[in-house]
């Protein structure tokens, strides 16, 4: 036998180990690799039908004329804030809550709704403004310093919390137990800011400061909590519930019913400053809430509990 032949296996064997160390130690293999969300996802809820709507003329006509024209505008999505954004690998399909509210207002406006997943929120907020993508339908946390260079048509309400290993073994119940900790954020998000905060507040209070570790996406700070690399996971309530789940019973969340630093939290979708779509969006969400679209997206992906009644621009305030 090819002593080299022999010695094939083995050596990709070795070489499959270290690429799996590798993604484990680094957490960048894939936007949502297996091991940060459990495996596969809730097929029951993304094979569930919504009705078609028709297509709304006046609604379709306070579109802009670039949009009219291409019969379609595109929207950027961070490509893992489940059960709102589920990205596929191409880059380019989604499902999750915001691809049915998606579809839903493409039909309602007469156009498609195309969707590109960008390398985190940073760059989707610096592609809207610079006209590369029309909007981001998100939900997008809103607060006073984004709305400088963006509008938000805000059509959710959310709330930030933890995701700690089961058990919770760092006894985390609200924001000002995490002295000393490690904390994973997603980098840029608001959920960062509050918690760099949080860590000059407690060397301030001459405790330890909190270890700030920030991630491109959703899936690699989870996996830094399943690893041990983070002792928890700081960020908004419904994608990390949707984790826990996902985890099989290896995560929980801790902190639920408390602040932590956030007041009235609203996220939505954000166009240009001054966009006219910022006033079409309004009324168009406000007509799939009336006509009950809006709340069976919402309870088809478990999100019931952080609707509202009705969509408002710029309702956010400071993070």
């Amino acid at each position: 036998m090819n002593t080299a032949s022999a010695h094939r296996p083995l050596t990709r064997a070795l070489l499959a180990g270290a690429t799996a160390l590798a993604c484990l130690t680094l957490g960048a293999c894939g936007s949502n690799p297996p091991q940060a969300d459990g495996g596969k996802k809730d097929s029951s809820a993304k094979e569930s039908k919504l009705p078609e709507l028709r297509k709304d003329p006046e609604l379709h006509k306070m579109l802009p004329e670039k949009i009219r024209d291409a019969g379609k505008m595109t929207s950027v999505n961070n490509g893992s804030f489940p059960p709102y954004e589920i990205a596929g690998s191409d880059g380019r399909s989604l499902t999750g809550a915001s691809a049915d509210m998606a579809t839903a207002l493409g039909q309602l406006l007469g156009v498609k709704i195309d969707h590109v997943t960008a390398d985190g929120l940073p760059s989707s907020l610096t592609g809207i403004k610079a006209g590369r993508y029309d909007l981001a339908l998100g939900p997008v946390g809103d607060f006073k310093d984004r709305q400088k260079s963006n509008d938000f048509v805000d059509w959710v309400r959310e709330y930030v919390v933890f995701a700690v290993k089961k058990g919770n073994p760092e006894k985390i119940e609200s924001l000002g137990d995490t002295c000393g900790l490690r904390i994973a954020v997603m980098a840029g998000g608001s959920a960062e800011g509050v918690i760099k905060e949080q860590a000059r507040r407690c060397k301030k209070d001459g405790e330890k400061a909190v270890r700030v570790q920030s991630y491109k996406d959703q899936p690699g700070s989870v996996l830094a909590v399943r690893s041990g690399r983070a002792d928890a996971f700081f960020s908004s309530q419904a994608p990390l519930t949707y984790f826990v789940k996902e985890a099989k019973g290896t995560l929980e969340l801790a902190g639920t019913g408390e602040s932590n630093g956030f007041d009235d939290l609203y996220q939505g979708a954000v166009v240009p400053k001054d966009s006219p779509l910022r006033d079409v969006l309004v009324k168009a969400l406000k007509k799939l809430i009336d006509n009950g679209t809006y709340g069976a997206v919402m309870k088809k992906w478990g999100t019931s509990d952080n609707a509202l009644k009705e969509p408002g621009v710029n309702l956010g305030g400071e993070a």
